[in-house]
This record gives structure tokens, sequence and C-alpha cells, in this order.
């Protein structure tokens, strides 16, 4: 009963730490491209929002690292199951939790900037048009990008991303000094900004971009956050995914596998070691035994 309670508290807990991780991941990079959008430019622009998002994750992993391990993305907790470094059973409660701190995470953004929303769009939510607001909280792609090329992206642009988490974490590499990794990986997502952001602003995790899409379907924008663009939604769902499980076996077969493993003790050496030392030991007290007779 006791072994019971204490995994149901331990779950709990990883996926509070998870809810909260992700919604202040959402918090800070939505809420940067909202202070960007609504200002019209006045108060940000794109660096400022690659400064959010990497920013955000590195805060957001130091919120829940030490919990759950930070992972604030389906896709990189994906990884870790293929990897063995998360039980299977324990990931819909990951998702789910992403999910919804990502839900909640839209929703604060809103809720702080509503006064702007309105003001910016004089009431009307669009995804397109002049006064578009949508993309301040999900990915829409560019107009040159197709669907295969926008899968591509997302694909690469993830297994960047969970490529580089491994070798931060990876205690056989260079790693990062304990701590310093929620920066580290804050850096990758600087990097990943700046180097693949032009075709659909480097969403890169399903619940940072499915969760405040689903936010903003029953917040006002209605059914068009998923039409448009040829029903784009689901590429930043499910390209981050498989950019996550190719990621991991990439990292694992070409880096993980090859680390030196030391060989744990064979039990019956142990035991002779051990078998030895007593024959020492009886040999030792015969010696004095006879040389208290001899005397």
């Amino acid at each position: 009963m006791r072994q019971h309670c204490a995994l149901k508290h331990g779950i709990l807990k990883e996926f509070l730490a998870e809810f909260l991780g992700t919604f202040v991941l959402v918090l800070f990079g939505c809420g940067s491209v909202a202070q960007t959008v609504l200002s019209r430019n006045t108060l940000g622009e794109p660096l400022t929002v690659h400064i959010g998002f990497s920013v955000g994750l590195m805060m957001a992993a130091y919120v829940s690292g030490g919990v759950s391990g930070g992972h604030v993305n389906p896709a990189v907790s994906l990884a870790m199951v293929i990897l063995g470094k998360l039980k299977i059973w324990k990931f819909p409660f990951y998702v789910i939790a992403q999910f919804l701190g990502a839900f909640a995470g839209a929703a604060a953004v809103f809720g702080l900037y509503y006064d702007a929303f309105m003001d910016f769009t004089s009431g009307i939510l669009s995804v397109t048009g002049i006064n578009a607001t949508g993309h301040i909280f999900a990915s829409y792609p560019a107009r040159h990008l197709s669907v295969l090329g926008g899968f591509i992206d997302q694909v690469v642009g993830t297994g960047m991303l969970v490529l580089c988490i491994l070798a931060i974490i990876d205690g056989g590499n260079i790693g990062a000094p304990k701590g310093v990794e929620p920066l580290a990986i804050g850096l990758v997502i600087m990097a990943i900004g700046v180097s693949m952001g032009l075709n659909c602003g480097y969403p890169l995790n399903p619940a940072r971009d499915l969760g405040p899409r689903l936010f903003t379907a029953v917040a006002g924008w209605g059914m068009e956050v998923f039409s448009t663009a040829n029903y784009w939604w689901w590429i930043p769902v499910a390209g981050p995914m498989v950019g996550g499980v190719v990621a991991a076996i990439i990292y694992y077969l070409l880096i993980e596998l090859h680390h030196p493993r030391e060989e744990p003790e064979k039990p019956h050496e142990e035991e002779e070691e051990e078998e030895e030392d007593e024959d020492d030991d009886d040999n030792s007290l015969k010696d004095k035994y006879e040389m208290i007779t001899m005397s």
C-alpha cells in the first residue's frame, strides 16, 4: 500500500513539474512573439523572439529539471523512452502534462495582453491578413514552404535539438557541468532559431504548438487555426516526434554505444578472495598457537 501511494505521489510530482515547466516555456516564448506583433515591431524583433524562447526553455528546465528531467516536449520524452531513460508507462502522463501546460501558458499570454489584442485586431481575431494574430501562439508555414519541406524542416530541427540535449546530459561524453545543462540547452534553441527559423518558426515541440493552437481555436480564432495552409497543423506535431526518435537512434549508435563500459566484478571471484583471506587468517592463528606451545 505504501509503495502504491509513493508511486502515485512520484508520478504526480513529475506531472506537475512538466506542466509548470511547459507553462513557463510558452509564457516566455509566446509572450515574446505577442509583444513583437502587438507593438507592430516597436518593442520586439526576431532576435527578441529567439531570446524569449531560448530563455523560456532554459527557465523551464530549471523549474522542472530536478523533478521530472525538464523534458517539456513530447519529442524529448519519446526519445528518452527509446533510450530507456524514461519508463514507457510514464510517457502518457508526461505528454498530457506538457499539452495542458502549453494550453495554460497560451491562456496566460492572451489574458496578459487581452487589451492589446482587442486594440490591435479591433476585436476580430484572425489567422491571416494584415492584423493576423494566430501566429503568436502557433506556427504557420512561409509561402514558399511545401508540406514535404515543412515535415523535413521539423524532423531536422527537432533532431538537432534532441541530439544536442543527449550530448549535454551524457555523463560519458564531455557533457555540461551540473546545474549548467539548462543554459546549454537554451543556447541550442538560440542556435536553431537563428539558423532554421525561416521556414515555419522552429516549433520543434508538439505540445508547444498544438496546445496553444487548441487554445486559439476555442478563444475566438475558430477552426481556421487547423485548416489554414492546407491543414498545416499536423506537421509540427508529427515531424518533431519522428525527429526525436531518429536523433535518439543516431546518438545511441554513433556515440553512446561506444562509451567504455566498466565490467562488474564477478561474484565467484569475490567469494574466492574471501576464502583466501579466511585461509590466511587460519594459518596465522595456527602459527601463533605453535609458537606459544613451543615456548
